[in-house]
């Protein structure tokens, strides 16, 4: 009989979704006859809710980065003994704000994977209180694993690394149910692609150091300043730039003289981002846990700029400790950072066959295969 999985995650950033997107590609086309639903949770409950956990952190990302980092250390620590109080009100928020949520979850599914640790904690308090038998993997989407990902009972846990692994265990899971597997990413970059052709399909040359300067999904952050930093390189550079769904934005950086040792492209949203991974050199970016993921499975090298305190501070940590990036603690350094490296061609070489090494394109089936062999 077909196996049904439900791959439930939140759509608080574009991380958790894309990864739960790649989970089901990946279940999908290794058994096209198993009935495969993905559902953002924060969809089935109330507006007032869901605008308020999903908007918090970004806002807070924001406008006051280093609270979240603060919040990120404390949540990591050790909890005390829950105190009745906060049972009572958690029960009263999974009443008001996830009924339909918990009805999805009781229907006759073979297996939950969670790539949010939100469905996750409901999914274990159900399962405390004998109201879900379902069993759950627990996908996380970051290089480092904090506390908030830990729910039991859990039947497999997908981590980023090995460090990762050893901090699970740290905290008393079974190192018998803990994969090292990588983060999950969309299929297209477990498949290898000729960087010529790639290069004429995105209408790059390729005769220079390629960069591409990422700015997510909705053009957020100083892409300006950054793009004009880039500009003041003295070695010559084929720029791409991707402003995302900002169309202020783009139009802004057109704007920009471009000087004339260096060839500039700028692009609004874009799905090819898997084919411009390929053919660069080295990307300019956040270090989202997908996002760089997704560069290390390409083999570029990455130049960090303005990572959150707390989970991306800690991916920067893991690309620095590898080898596989540098970073940007000021833009008024930018391009001499950048350049200075690019200079480089043996240090810029090395450090993109270290992101090769790390690269775990293969993430999203390994998981998914578990998925398909467990059995209850």
């Amino acid at each position: 009989m077909a196996k049904r999985i439900l791959v439930l995650s939140a759509a608080v950033g574009a991380g958790h979704m894309r990864a739960a997107q790649a989970v089901e590609l990946a279940l999908k086309e290794l058994d096209p006859k198993a009935e495969i639903r993905n559902v953002d949770v924060l969809t089935l409950t109330n507006a007032a809710f869901r605008r308020v956990y999903s908007k918090t952190y970004m806002d807070l990302a924001h406008s006051a980065p280093h609270l979240v980092g603060y919040l990120y250390e404390l949540f990591d620590k050790p909890s005390k003994k829950e105190h009745p109080f906060g049972e009572r009100m958690k029960k009263l928020v999974q009443e008001v704000n996830f009924s339909k949520l918990i009805a999805l979850m009781q229907e006759n599914w073979d297996l939950l994977v969670n790539t949010h640790f939100l469905p996750a904690e409901i999914c274990s308090d159900l399962r405390k209180k004998g109201k879900l038998s379902t069993p759950q993997f627990i996908v996380t989407t970051d290089f480092e694993t904090h506390r908030m990902w830990v729910h039991t009972p859990c039947e497999q846990y997908f981590t980023a690394t090995e460090e990762g692994a050893a901090y699970l265990a740290s905290m008393g899971v079974p190192k018998g149910i803990i994969n090292t597997t990588g983060i999950p990413i969309h299929p297209l970059f477990s498949r290898p692609k000729d960087r010529a052709e790639c290069l004429k399909r995105q209408g790059l040359v390729g005769d220079r150091a390629l960069v591409v300067q990422m700015a997510g999904g909705f053009g957020v952050g100083p892409i300006r300043q950054i793009y004009e930093g880039l500009l003041e390189c003295a070695t010559p550079l084929e720029l791409v730039v991707v402003a995302g769904k900002n169309e202020k934005a783009k139009k802004d950086l057109e704007k920009v003289k471009v000087p004339a040792r260096h060839r500039a492209k700028v692009l609004g949203f874009t799905d090819q981002m898997d084919e411009l991974m390929q053919v660069a050199d080295l990307v300019v970016s956040k270090p989202g846990g997908l996002t760089t993921s997704e560069l290390l499975a390409r083999g570029a090298a990455m130049a960090i700029v303005n990572p959150i305190p707390g989970q991306e501070s800690r991916n920067s940590d893991f690309l620095l400790e590898n080898g596989a990036a540098i970073k940007i603690n000021s833009l008024a350094t930018l391009s001499y950072k950048v350049g200075a490296l690019l200079a480089d061609p043996v240090r810029l070489a090395q450090m993109k066959a270290n992101a090769k090494r790390l690269g775990r394109p293969q993430a999203a089936f390994d998981v998914a295969a578990k998925a398909l062999a467990w059995e209850s």
